[in-house]
């Protein structure tokens, strides 16, 4: 059996990404559930006129996921157990200065990379910057170390997909609409290469300056690549493509784990909790705010994991991979055990929903979009009169016309939306195999097993929903959904 609690006692690790949604609830975990570790170097850049260390004291000990560890524990606690570095995973030696790179050598075990660029359509360049150009970055700095490397993707990286997606799918190569084994068509390099001469001739037509419209073109060389090869968005793309660079290196010992759509908490920090904008978040509060047209596969699943779970099952898989006792690959789905289908949890969360095609969605976005402008031609029209007449009104009439001005808006970013989530809850029906974590568990202690639990057979769905993913989501990201929402109008 793997001991996890002794070998995170004898192992100290660099995390990358600890400042993000699923970073914040594995630090939480390592802290909280293993208050005898070694130690965690924690990798962050400076912000403006913030020091990593500010940063880590303001933006996450402050954090509802880890504000209640960092009472319980204290300050001299953590002061002992981690160590915080200044750093960026997208330059040479992860951007740490000599001194701590030569510090650190024969010390850190194995670099936890939770670091990405979660963004599905970012400029390719900034994606490539985290997801490509930093695994190879952080591959080179492990083995410096003769450390080890596990690396967090994303299960979305198979593309297009009717079905089960096997964890033995080979990587190296791999390409969305690859036509089997014999299909050499896809080499990673090759594909980097290209991209790379496309960003550069990019900047050079622009004068070499990071304007918005070199900032479109990028974002559309994205698209178009992963367009191209079979992959629902750039950070998909991206994503495998920083994958195939760690298959390809035969001298360092790595995993590659791959969580599906993480979502709101199970049970740690607390039930709900819920960060950022990439996970269901937005069609959750597509929703809530009334939208009843849904274009969405109805015996399709929506392939799901809680963030708590997700964090434990990393740092399972870490263990295993410090003694040598891993698979390549360790996909975090919940549809082969428990699925969700689509159908009822859109009935769910929008009541009385209607199932439509996009093309009847789109024409229903446009009959109103049309309606609005209409509105708006007669609301200029009779402002125009009141301003020739003198007579009153014109207050009105503004209110008025930023109600239609916010119900546009509303519609556009309603179709955006969808737009970049169609690949998932329509376009493909996804049920990514999970044995592989599941047989890691086989290999733990009972008492391990309840510190860091990986169960999602047991999950109720509608009660998850309803208690922790929606409340949640109303709690923790609405509020900035409604600020940002105020700040466009």
């Amino acid at each position: 059996m793997t001991d996890v609690v002794q070998t995170f006692r004898n192992h100290e690790i660099l995390l990358t990404g600890g400042n993000g949604f699923l970073g914040k609830v594995v630090l939480g975990l390592l802290l909280d559930r293993f208050p005898d570790l070694k130690h965690v170097h924690l990798l962050l850049r400076p912000r403006g006129n913030l020091s990593v260390k500010d940063r880590f004291y303001r933006e996450m000990l402050a954090s509802p996921a880890l504000a209640s560890i960092a009472e319980k524990r204290g300050q001299a606690f953590l002061e002992s157990r981690i160590s915080v570095l200044a750093g960026d995973v997208g330059d040479e030696n992860a951007g740490m200065d000599r001194g701590d790179v030569d510090r650190l050598t024969g010390r850190v075990s194995v670099v936890l990379n939770c670091a990405g660029l979660v963004d599905f359509y970012p400029p390719v360049d900034a994606s490539f910057r985290s997801n490509v150009d930093g695994v190879r970055r952080l591959a080179a700095l492990a083995k410096r170390w003769g450390a080890k490397l596990a690396h967090i993707s994303t299960c979305f990286v198979c593309g297009e997909s009717d079905g089960l997606v096997e964890e033995t799918e080979p990587i190296l190569g791999f390409y969305p609409r690859r036509a089997g084994a014999g299909d050499s068509s896809f080499h990673h390099e090759d594909e980097i290469r290209c991209c790379q001469d496309r960003i550069r001739h990019i900047y050079a037509s622009e004068g070499g300056a990071r304007s918005k419209e070199t900032a479109r073109r990028l974002t559309d060389l994205g698209r178009q690549r992963a367009e191209h090869w079979g992959w629902a968005n750039t950070y998909t793309y991206a994503k495998s493509l920083g994958e195939q660079i760690l298959a390809a290196d035969q001298e360092l010992d790595s995993v590659i784990i791959r969580p599906a759509i993480i979502e709101g908490a199970l049970r740690f920090p607390f039930p709900g909790w819920i960060e950022g904008g990439r996970t269901s978040a937005p069609l959750v509060l597509m929703a809530l705010s009334g939208m009843k047209d849904w274009p969405v596969r109805r015996d399709a699943t929506l392939e799901v994991a809680p963030v708590d779970l997700v964090a434990s099952a990393i740092l399972v898989v870490t263990a295993l991979l410090l003694h040598g006792r891993h698979e390549p690959v360790y996909q975090l789905g919940t549809a082969d055990v428990n699925p969700i289908l689509l159908e009822p949890l859109v009935q769910l969360l929008a009541g009385d929903a209607r199932f439509v095609s996009p093309e009847e969605a789109k024409a229903r976005r446009q009959r109103l979009q049309k309606r609005i402008t209409q509105a708006q031609s007669v609301i200029a029209g009779i402002r125009k009169t009141l301003e020739t007449t003198g007579l009153p009104g014109k207050q009105s009439l503004s209110s008025w016309n930023m109600a239609l001005r916010a119900r546009g808006l509303q519609a556009s970013l309603r179709e955006q939306t969808l737009d970049q989530y169609l690949p998932f809850i329509l376009h493909n029906r996804y049920i990514f195999e999970s044995e592989n974590v599941r047989a890691a568990y086989a290999q733990l202690s009972e008492p391990d097993r309840r510190l860091l639990p990986w169960d999602p057979e047991g999950i109720d769905w509608e009660d998850y929903w309803r208690n922790n993913q929606i409340k949640g989501i109303e709690k923790w990201i609405q509020p900035e959904a409604v600020k940002e929402w105020a700040l466009r109008i």
